[in-house]
């Protein structure tokens, strides 16, 4: 993750690249029912957590991670 430039903190995980994956998919329009699918959710209600979070903080955060 360094040489791909990952920066430190909680991005630097496998939880943090999966949430910032889910956080960047939400951004990006992909539709719920096509998240839950990639991320292996069984209840839809755990992926519309992604949708809860891209408020204006979390999209910055995100972007960052991702280098937008």
């Amino acid at each position: 993750m360094t040489e791909a430039g990952v920066p430190d903190a909680p991005h630097r995980s496998p939880k943090g690249l999966r949430h910032g994956f889910g956080i960047n998919a939400v951004v990006s329009g992909v539709p719920l029912h096509m998240l839950q699918k990639w991320m292996g959710h069984a209840q839809l209600s755990t992926t519309a957590i992604y949708a809860d979070a891209v408020g204006k903080e979390e999209q910055d955060i995100a972007a960052r991670m991702w280098g937008y």
